[in-house]
């Protein structure tokens, strides 16, 4: 695969059939290629490619043109290329793919003459690069497309290739070539009329030919014409130049370039490469590969960071060792101090005395200004191939004065912070170690023990969070403790309080390193630093974290990428941010330490109010019949933007569900009852809904035992009925259910809590419905239905109207469910309930069927289906596929009536949804024996009645007796 973007934008693979790519296509892949190995995320996308004013369907676009790029890349076996990184999308073409990169490689390898003369042969050679990257080009760059970045980018890399020209020129002019410059130069020149080095070129090369009057004319053409267009006056050396040719100055004569002087070789001031050095061979083979692909003479950076204790000196020297014969003028080594205890980052002229001290340079050789050293430092590594290691960095400004000039020079620079201002920098975030190479380096220094508690060492590692210098200090530990086995380590480290204490040596500890890295930091990005060690949740949200801090979502957004940045936090999914185990374990010993009790329990009441409030919201989205139900929460004093429709709200939830259940544990645990009492009861019909009934058990427990300690009968009642509903709809445990609902209902009584014994009665006539006590059922839905509609609770009285029509149709009285369904039915869509219109429809497509109306059923179990589908709820779906399949098989149409029961089963075993699995066994019992399969049919009636059974239903004597008439089996059995 082949991109050129230096012309018309084409993605070429040789003898493939790719598909070509449409016009606003090749944009978006011409902006990749111009930011390639970055991740671009689809926002910064829509403004390169729309500005100010995109279309409504501008995110639409992106996506649905990152698609067509993927199946290009795909048609040629280049899919690999295009990435999706939490940041966004990435590009990252293969040296010689990119026709910007080899141009950018060859200059790269190009000094320009009056930086580094050197002899004529190198002279020569920059000249024949840059010719060979000038001929890269075929026109006007991002010829054919049109996007509102365009004309920015077509201009910065114009301007590129002008600068390539008058390299060139300068290294032509050098060698004495001016006669083949002129005709070049005057191309250029003429399409560039306010271009002064270029002009100033171009005159110089014609003086030297002997065409004084002509570079005179070139002179008096560009000063009117930088007049009439800009009204100004050409610069000094313009001037100069000028005067120079009027009175033909000897200085205008070719340069004589003197011979380099012989430097010293073989230098090395490496640290020790420890030997049991493991891992990371992929980050070695990419920095090899990079420096590899730049071996033609040009200074290459590699910017390595990560947070404390990841090995990133460990990695660099180890890579200058493996790479030392390769760099036969010298290996480098400063420890620039940006975090070393005791110690103040080493400014840039002091690194700067150390480095030249290392390349022989005398002391009173080197000059006091810090330009002074930088310009001996490039000028000292002029001709030279160099290994240079800038260990510890603080950041980009302490750096930037050591980098080289033209060299063949690779510099590797490490850092606790990402170096986004090192220009021309590659970067390299290196993370903790993959649990194959952490079990390798631990194994490596503790020897035989390891390879006898094989899990012992994992938990150790898990312990460690797999950081290098964690397992480093754990096996040293270990290694000089013969009595110890890595068993007894393990129950060390599990101890939280201790664990810090346990990773540290006499010399070096990872809590010690953690602390350099937060002093480090500023006071804001310090409190913001030690507030999120308070947090429950394994991970949190820009608009949480405000609320944790009480600062607005964009300062506490900063603060939380400033924190990404300096390598105390990580981010595994775009917008989320995390801490490693270790660094939470130590912001939050640095919270209790720097921050008051109050002011601990005063940011988790604020984070818990966010989290309470904004869960509150999404859950009126998603089910607005049981608002009056639920505890009502005041919005916080700078509330988040909230859900704004149902699917933001499912968004929200599913992202939010592993933090919402912490703070409930939390809560209950910190005696915060009402929160966690309130939380259950808001989040319980997301958690029923949605399938996630072992999170519904868990914080409906923890909130019955809140409701008990606190004495809250109310909240005890509600509490009650929200597990019997996870045990009655997923569990299928209609006891266990019946015997919290009537206990809802006798407390409800107590207290005189009409709507808790309106949600009671209901909840008992489902039971009754199920078991087919039909009269039972009518008796209690009917009192439900009376107090939902003396309350005014039009939820309740949907809920009662769908369950007693429900009744009816079971007692044959069609007419009556009927109307029943259709009240409901209205009721749920005037406030706006899709779960509630989901369960009506599938109850009026069952009494369609019990009426012979087959089509009709089945096209309400289809919308039923399609609205379970579309608001993820799994139970409804797997009840709306098993009611399709029973119509099917009513109509006669068995293969249809299998693959849906077979959809539906896959799904209810999935979600453990044990009712569902039972009915769907049943109705395959019942295809395959029409099919005449009547193995198949023994099988999956057997595993229905095995499932009635325990769920003590009437439906297991129908099964029974359905074995009983089923002829032998025929067939071989299926999977159960």
């Amino acid at each position: 695969m082949r991109f050129t973007i230096l012309g018309p934008v084409e993605a070429v693979a040789p003898g493939s059939d790719a598909p070509g790519l449409a016009p606003r296509h090749r944009a978006v892949l011409a902006y990749l290629l111009l930011h390639a190995g970055v991740a671009i995320s689809t926002d910064r996308l829509i403004d390169a490619m729309w500005g100010p004013l995109p279309p409504d369907s501008a995110r639409a676009q992106i996506q649905t043109t990152i698609a067509a790029i993927r199946r290009m890349l795909r048609a040629s076996d280049a899919d690999r290329m295009l990435a999706t990184r939490p940041a966004g999308y990435v590009i990252t073409p293969e040296p010689g793919q990119l026709d910007l990169d080899e141009f950018t490689s060859l200059m790269a390898k190009a000094p320009a003459g009056s930086d580094d003369p050197g002899d004529a042969a190198d002279a020569a050679d920059s000249a024949d690069r840059i010719r060979a990257a000038l001929a890269l080009w075929r026109g006007e760059p991002l010829a054919d497309i049109t996007a509102h970045y365009v004309q920015g980018a077509r201009a910065r890399l114009t301007g590129q290739r002008l600068t390539a020209v008058e390299r060139l020129a300068e290294l032509e002019l050098a060698r004495g070539r001016h006669d083949d410059l002129i005709d070049e130069l005057s191309v250029h020149a003429a399409a560039n009329p306010l271009r002064e080095r270029l002009c100033c070129q171009l005159m110089l090369a014609l003086h030297r030919a002997g065409r004084q009057t002509d570079a005179l004319e070139v002179a008096r053409a560009f000063r009117a014409t930088l007049a009439e267009e800009q009204g100004l006056d050409p610069g000094h050396a313009f001037g100069r130049l000028e005067q120079d040719i009027l009175r033909d100055a000897p200085d205008l004569r070719p340069p004589v370039t003197a011979p380099p002087q012989a430097k010293p070789q073989g230098i090395s001031f490496l640290p020790y490469d420890v030997p049991d050095f493991t891992g990371r061979e992929d980050e070695l083979d990419g920095l090899i590969r990079l420096w590899s692909g730049d071996i033609g003479g040009v200074v290459t950076i590699s910017a390595i960071d990560g947070m404390a204790g990841v090995g990133k000196t460990t990695l660099a020297v180890h890579l200058g060792h493996r790479l030392a014969d390769q760099f036969p003028d010298g290996q480098l080594f400063v420890d620039l101090q940006a975090h070393t205890a005791g110690q103040a980052p080493l400014d840039a002229g002091a690194a700067l005395e150390l480095l030249l001290g290392q390349l022989g340079v005398p002391a009173q050789q080197i000059p006091g200004p810090v330009a002074d050293r930088a310009a001996l430092w490039r000028s000292e590594l002029s001709g030279r191939r160099v290994l240079a290691v800038l260990d510890n960095a603080l950041g980009a400004e302490q750096v930037r004065a050591l980098l080289p000039g033209a060299s063949r020079t690779l510099v590797l620079i490490t850092s606790r912070r990402r170096l986004t201002d090192l220009d021309g920098a590659h970067a390299l975030s290196l993370d903790v170690l993959p649990a194959a190479d952490a079990v390798e380096l631990f194994t490596a220094i503790v020897g035989e023990r390891a390879a006898a508690e094989p899990l012992a060492v994992l938990d150790v590692l898990q312990l460690c969070g797999f950081l290098p210098l964690a397992v480093r200090i754990a096996a040293a530990r270990l290694h000089h403790r013969p009595r110890w086995t890595v068993a007894y380590l393990a129950d060390r480290l599990r101890d939280q309080r201790r664990r810090l204490a346990e990773l540290a040596t006499s010399e070096r500890g990872v809590a010690a390193a953690f602390t350099l890295s937060y002093e480090q930091l500023t006071e804001d990005q310090q409190r913001m630093f030690r507030l999120l060690g308070l947090q429950p949740g394994r991970d949190i949200s820009p608009e949480a974290a405000a609320a944790l801090a009480d600062l607005p979502l964009d300062e506490a957004e900063t603060l939380l990428e400033d924190l990404l940045d300096a390598h105390v936090l990580t981010q595994h999914q775009l917008g989320r941010y995390t801490f490693h185990d270790l660094l939470r374990e130590h912001a939050l010993a640095t919270a209790a330490a720097q921050e008051s009790a109050d002011a601990r329990s005063e940011a988790l009441g604020r984070l818990f109010h966010h989290y309470l409030h904004t869960a509150s919201t999404a859950i009126d989205h998603l089910y607005p019949e049981g608002r009056n139900r639920r505890p009502r929460i005041p919005a916080p004093d700078n509330p988040a933007w909230p859900p704004q429709d149902e699917a933001e709200a499912i968004a929200w939830l599913d992202r939010e569900r592993a933090n919402l259940m912490a703070t409930g544990h939390y809560a209950a645990e910190h005696d915060r009852l009402p929160h966690t009492s309130q939380l259950a009861a808001t989040l319980h019909r997301y958690l029923l809904g949605h399938a996630h009934q072992a999170d519904a058990l868990a914080l409906g427990g923890l909130a019955l035992g809140a409701a008990r300690r606190s004495g809250d009968k109310a909240a005890e009642a509600r509490t009650l009925i929200d597990l019997g509903q996870v045990h009655f709809w997923w569990h299928g445990d209609y006891e266990e259910a019946a015997g919290h609902f009537r206990h809802a209902l006798d407390l409800a009584r107590e207290t005189g809590d009409q709507g808790v014994a309106a949600s009671a009665l209901a909840a008992l006539g489902t039971v009754s419905t199920r078991q087919r006590e039909y009269d039972r059922a009518h008796d209690q839905c009917a009192q439900s239905l009376a107090l939902f509609r003396e309350l005014g609770d039009r939820g309740g009285e949907a809920r009662c109207l769908t369950d007693l029509g429900i009744v009816h149709e079971r007692q044959g009285r069609y007419e009556d469910a009927h109307e029943h369904h259709r009240q409901a039915l209205h009721v749920y869509r005037e406030t706006g309930s899709r779960i509630g219109e989901t369960v009506v429809l599938n109850n009026i497509g069952l009494l369609c069927q019990r009426q012979g109306r087959y089509d009709e059923a089945r096209r309400h179990h289809q919308q039923a289906l399609e609205l379970s589908r579309k608001f993820d709820f799994p139970g409804d779906e797997a009840e709306s596929l098993n009611a399709l399949a029973e119509a099917a098989r009513s109509m006669g149409d068995l293969d249809r009536a299998a693959t849906e029961h077979d959809a539906a089963l896959a799904l209810a075993r999935e979600f453990s949804y044990r009712p569902e699995q039972a009915r769907a066994h049943h109705g395959l019992a019942h295809v395959h024996r029409d099919l005449g399969r009547t193995g198949l049919a023994h099988d999956h009636a057997r595993q229905a009645l095995d499932l009635y059974t325990a769920l003590a239903v009437p439906e297991a004597d129908e099964i029974r007796t359905f074995l009983t008439g089923l002829p032998p089996s025929t067939d071989e059995p299926g999977p159960s």
